[in-house]
């Protein structure tokens, strides 16, 4: 499918989720088959542009294109702004935040309180679409459902709008706001938006496992799926997506070495971004989920909370994945533990949105 001038390689996309998807991770999913991925939200807020949180989520070094960054806010202008700053910085991609669900953000009718007021989300579209056009830059959307099931399901409404302003594509998570990360995504509301749109849409929530994505791909016709806490534990579960895909069957779990080599690639890009004292600290959480479901994952996420030295760190990591992989060449079978990644990405979510305190 194609976004704009850009065609991408396969319909496997990892979400955006604060505090999770900065340029490390997102480049490491890129590396395990993920066909495109976008940057945590940045503020609209000029006041904020300089804080070191979000400079360093506006930082593209090395990142592959097309690089998608959204960016989110109340105001149609401000917007129109952050647009332009981002591609000042690099942007190929605007994405548009209507689908954060996270209280701090929604009670400044921020992300997914925008499609409470249909008016002004409209203005805040035609508004981006407008600044990015002298660029090419394509600007994408991401919503949800609706502000609540009763009543308030208008992502259609909003979708046609955003397809006639000129947007290029629609991501759609299957809840609404109401719904936070409780409960079960439909996914009945994202087909209707695809019959009735000929731009590409995407489907979001609740894609856990690869043969999910491929029943929502075939159920629903969207073009891809979005794929958000279920790669927090699993990044490869974009390559796995694809042979699938390709091949009609699962491949094997990756070699237990391999994932260390992985994880390692990943922490040397995560202690470079963010420095030793933040750094060694916000691995904690990467580490956390890789290994949680993996024998002896408990207590070794408890030993990790001591370490303060990125050598430390990796020391540690490197050395339960050589002990894992003297039992297992391959990574033990596990359930996808999916659940616990939706709790830990929800709390995220609420506490690390650059716009709501400089860093």
């Amino acid at each position: 499918m194609r976004i704009g001038p850009f065609t991408l390689p396969n319909p496997f996309f990892v979400a955006p989720m604060a505090g999770v998807t900065d340029r490390p991770f997102r480049m490491l999913c890129r590396r395990l088959g993920a066909g495109h991925a976008v940057s945590e939200m940045v503020t609209s807020r000029r006041e904020l542009w300089n804080s070191l949180k979000t400079s360093r989520r506006a930082d593209h070094a090395g990142e592959p294109g097309p690089i998608a960054v959204q960016i989110a806010g109340v105001d149609a202008a401000e917007m129109a702004d952050a647009a332009r700053y981002n591609i000042d910085r690099g942007a190929q991609i605007v994405d548009i935040n209507m689908g954060c669900p996270a209280k701090k953000v929604c009670n400044r009718w921020a992300g997914s309180a925008l499609m409470k007021d249909e008016p002004l989300a409209i203005r805040i579209i035609e508004a981006v679409v407008a600044a990015c056009a002298p660029s090419g830059v394509p600007v994408t959307l991401k919503m949800r459902t609706g502000w609540s099931a009763q009543g308030g399901r208008n992502a259609l409404t909003l979708a046609r709008a955003a397809a006639a302003a000129g947007v290029a594509m629609v991501t759609v998570h299957g809840r609404t706001r109401e719904m936070g990360y409780g409960g079960s995504a439909e996914h009945e509301t994202v087909a209707a938006i695809k019959a009735a749109l000929a731009i590409p849409v995407v489907a979001n929530g609740d894609i856990h496992t690869p043969a999910r994505a491929l029943e929502v791909l075939a159920r629903t016709g969207v073009d891809a799926v979005m794929i958000g806490r279920a790669a927090m534990a699993r990044p490869w579960i974009f390559r796995d997506a694809l042979h699938l895909q390709q091949q009609g069957c699962l491949p094997p779990p990756p070699a237990t070495r391999e994932v260390q080599r992985w994880l390692s690639e990943h922490l040397h890009d995560h202690y470079a971004l963010y420095g030793e004292f933040t750094g060694v600290r916000s691995a904690r959480k990467h580490i956390g989920w890789a290994v949680q479901a993996l024998p002896g994952g408990d207590a070794f996420r408890q030993r990790m909370n001591g370490i303060d030295s990125c050598a430390a760190q990796l020391a540690a990591v490197t050395a339960y994945f050589e002990e894992l992989a003297s039992r297992h060449a391959r990574l033990p079978e596990c359930p996808h533990p999916q659940e616990g990644a939706e709790g830990a990405a929800a709390n995220e979510d609420a506490r690390d949105e650059t716009w709501l305190a400089a860093a």
